[in-house]
């Protein structure tokens, strides 16, 4: 018996391989989407702004203007999207995914890079589901302000996009969703609700929730804007240093 050897010239190694960032952050994006977690957290900040929205309507307690009303549901919906973000990285590593993610593309720094990218375009999304959900619903029977409502959604777009990278900093930081989503949401609503009462100006100075619900509001742009980006670089740096020095156990 003979057996036939093919002569061909050998393909490029398969660690050698560079797939599109624009590939892989599209990859990223399905994967958050794809989990009933992300479903369901992705589905309740689309959704949960517009009946909120209704309800405050039924209830005659809707906010003096549209910036206001949208400050208000965007800053929630923030706090949803940070899980969304926490879920796309730490995620993998709690359920033991993340080995695989790293045999397909080695480079962990190009993998960050994928998940943060794919973080931030699904954040702006679902922000923009949000204005539009929010601003159709409020339309119908109100007689409130529509002053300052355009840049008030593209606040809110810019702002959800950034709390969703952060979400992906922590997440890849602390590498265990249950331990990260618990810390996060003590720093953010129990940690910044003490250091505002205790120290209202240094509460603004740090707060991102804070900052979301200002930037969006119309107060003077710069401290917010600065707010936000420090918390995106300050976690994102943070999640690709602790990435490149983990084991995979």
């Amino acid at each position: 018996m003979t057996t036939a050897v093919l002569d061909r010239a050998p393909g490029p190694a398969v660690a050698g391989r560079r797939p599109p960032l624009a590939r892989l952050t599209g990859l990223e994006i399905r994967k958050s989407l794809s989990t009933r977690s992300g479903i369901a957290l992705t589905g309740a900040a689309a959704v949960l702004p517009a009946g909120a929205v209704a309800l405050m309507l039924a209830l005659n307690d809707a906010p003096p203007n549209a910036a206001t009303m949208l400050a208000l549901l965007g800053t929630l919906v923030g706090m949803l999207l940070i899980a969304v973000g926490v879920l796309a990285t730490a995620g993998e590593w709690t359920h033991g995914t993340v080995q695989t993610t790293f045999l397909a593309v080695p480079r962990r720094d190009r993998v960050l890079a994928a998940k943060y990218a794919g973080m931030a375009v699904l954040g702006a999304a679902i922000s923009a589901v949000v204005v539009g959900t929010t601003y159709a619903v409020a339309a119908v029977g109100t007689d409130f302000s529509w002053d300052r409502a355009g840049i008030a959604a593209i606040a809110t777009v810019g702002a959800g996009a950034a709390l969703t990278v952060v979400g992906a900093g922590i997440g890849a930081a602390i590498a265990n969703a249950p331990a990260a989503l618990t810390g996060t949401y003590l720093v953010l609503l129990v940690g910044m609700t003490v250091l505002s009462g205790a120290k209202p100006d240094w509460g603004k100075k740090v707060d991102p929730l804070s900052a979301m619900f200002d930037l969006i509001q119309g107060d003077a742009a710069a401290r917010p804007i600065a707010v936000l980006a420090g918390w995106l670089v300050t976690t994102a740096v943070a999640g690709v240093v602790v990435t490149r020095h983990r084991a995979i156990s």
